[in-house]
């Protein structure tokens, strides 16, 4: 009888590899083991290896990074997401796409259920099994961490370290980076260890070696650099005149905005499992790009659009936190946004200083900005006509005047 399948998402650190080897002993199953190449680096070397040493019947490596930036990041960006006004969602959005590639593996390979390592106090387990119900309601999904008998076996790192040297798992565990990481195209994210203490300085000096993809402000160049960028259709798809595609856009960005030190957040956030967490980011390509794209839509964007676009931004921002990119909610949004974006076509000039990205510049050839009808000088188009404003704040005015005097008949 042919053993149980199980796709297990695989990073190769201590957790996951641990979890591997207790997976197949437990459910005495077939491993098969899934790592996203979404941009984490070198952090994928010799992982094929690791996951058939630890027991992996089989491991696909698979390179989304193309995809992740042309289906997922862009088309966030276009909705102008932002998490609780300052996180731009780089853990969030790739773990659809890690859940989605998951469900196919196991469909190709007849597996019965997913695994995970995400914690059970956290977010990504939500996105992982969210994703899974939409896409693949008849598989099953396991979360050791959620489980009793394995917390019980594993209550810290030491119980798992030991583990991993009783079976000869080759992982690197240490006390020197006592936080963990999380690293994608888009971003790097920090959290746990030390971090843990919201009053614990990130930015000190003696905390520059936490950081990768970015220098602080401070030892950022002390010249300013300027770059263009040119979008097409709410997308950028050249940067300083030359055409890149999404992923080229987002490494070239990362390294200009890198070398500014720019991108850098410290934010204390609302988990959507209940409980608020402290989290360090660095987003640089990421921040130089939303920056952008919100400059383009200024000169482009009607502005009832942009309006309605902008009061669905916490909605559409709070859907991707909490791993619905699948729900249909989301997918009517995405339309509306994507008709937002269908004039979002031009160029903006950037200044990059010390952390900071400022406005230098902005043209369109669909520009619904008309210098002469907003120039404070006579209006040669005779388009407006300033006495009409007195009507349109009287009318405007009417319900303001109703309700003072009512209030002060009130009074009297």
């Amino acid at each position: 009888m042919a053993k149980e399948k199980i796709v297990l998402a695989y990073s190769g650190g201590l957790d996951t590899s641990v979890i591997l080897k207790w997976l197949k002993e437990t459910y005495d199953a077939e491993i098969i083991a899934f790592t996203a190449d979404i941009g984490q680096k070198d952090e994928l070397d010799g992982l094929e290896e690791k996951a058939l040493k630890t027991g992996a019947s089989k491991i696909y490596i698979d390179d989304l990074r193309d995809e992740f930036a042309k289906d997922f990041i862009n088309t966030m960006f276009q909705a102008g997401a932002l998490y609780e006004g300052q996180y731009l969602l780089g853990t969030s959005i790739a773990r659809p796409l890690i859940a989605k590639r998951m469900v196919e593996i196991a469909r190709a390979e007849g597996a019965t259920a997913i695994a995970h390592g995400a914690t059970g106090k956290g977010n990504d387990q939500v996105r992982f099994e969210l994703t899974a119900a939409a896409l693949a309601p008849e598989l099953s999904v396991i979360a050791p961490w959620r489980l009793e008998q394995f917390r019980e076996e594993f209550p810290g790192r030491a119980e798992m370290i030991a583990y991993a040297e009783k079976h000869g798992i080759p992982v690197t565990a240490s006390a020197a980076k006592p936080y963990s990481t999380d690293r994608n195209l888009l971003h790097i994210s920090f959290e746990s260890g030390m971090l843990e203490d919201p009053w614990f300085d990130a930015a000190h000096d003696d905390n520059k070696g936490m950081y990768v993809l970015s220098v602080a402000p401070e030892d950022a160049p002390n010249e300013a650099e300027y770059i263009e960028l040119e979008f097409d259709k709410g997308d950028c798809v050249a940067i300083n005149g030359a055409t890149l595609t999404p992923l080229q856009v987002m490494e070239t960005l990362n390294e200009i905005g890198g070398k500014h030190g720019i991108g850098r957040v410290d934010m204390v956030e609302n988990r959507f499992v209940g409980m608020k967490s402290r989290g360090v980011y660095e987003t640089p390509g990421g921040t130089i790009l939303f920056t952008a794209h919100r400059k383009m839509e200024s000169l482009t964007m009607d502005r009832d659009v942009m309006h309605l676009r902008d009061s669905l931004i916490t909605k559409y921002a709070t859907l991707v936190y909490n791993g619905f990119w699948f729900a249909p909610e989301r997918l009517a949004i995405q339309a509306l946004v994507a008709e937002s974006q269908k004039n979002v076509s031009g160029t903006v000039r950037l200044k990059l200083y010390k952390g900071n990205v400022i406005g230098a510049g902005v043209k369109s050839p669909v520009s619904l900005y008309n210098p002469d009808i907003a120039t404070m000088e006579a209006d040669p188009t005779k388009a407006y006509d300033q006495g009409d404003a007195t009507g349109f704040i009287r009318l405007n005015a009417l319900r303001l005047k109703v309700s003072s005097g009512v209030e002060q008949n009130a009074k009297k």
